[in-house]
């Protein structure tokens, strides 16, 4: 359900521009849905995950930029930079001995050490591509293809990377009886 919700800025960005085909217009429903959904967040749980503060951040960073500066590449940056910034968090959670996926998922999921390391690694590796795949499309396409990568290139290219990672696990899941 969290996923969902998380989504649901992005949603709301790519529905506006496709509606208005205005940037600014969207980028400014995307600023308003990500801090209503932080404070609905905040208000019913009273805590707020730090990667939806990050991304409250950027988006009100980047994308006010954007808004004050009339610049779209402001807000096209924000999948990168949010991209890269959990990729080095998990590369300094592992470099500081602290595997930053095992500390999320490590009740959910029993691996050996080596392999929350392969693991992490691979997600490393993922989001800078991810986020270097992004700047690719937003400058050497138009911005009605970014906007359609953002939304179904990021969700389809995330959703075949944790189907590859469940089959890479999978012979480390153990069927409870």
């Amino acid at each position: 359900m969290k996923f969902f919700t998380d989504l649901f800025p992005v949603v709301l960005f790519f529905a506006t521009y496709w509606l208005s085909r205005d940037m600014f217009i969207a980028t400014g429903v995307a600023i308003v849905a990500t801090t209503l959904l932080v404070g609905w967040t905040w208000l019913r749980h009273r805590k707020v995950d730090t990667m939806q503060w990050v991304s409250l951040g950027l988006i009100v960073v980047l994308g006010g930029a954007t808004l004050l500066l009339h610049d779209k590449h402001f807000i096209m940056w924000k999948p990168t930079v949010l991209y890269w910034v959990m990729g080095a968090g998990l590369l300094i959670s592992d470099f500081l001995g602290k595997n930053g996926l095992k500390l999320m998922m490590g009740q959910q999921l029993q691996l050996p050490a080596p392999v929350w390391r392969k693991l992490t690694w691979a997600w490393v590796g993922f989001f800078a591509f991810m986020g270097a795949l992004n700047l690719f499309v937003a400058y050497r396409f138009s911005e009605d293809v970014w906007v359609n990568f953002k939304l179904f290139g990021g969700l389809g290219l995330m959703l075949a990377f944790v189907i590859a990672q469940s089959l890479f696990l999978s012979k480390y899941i153990e069927e409870k009886k």
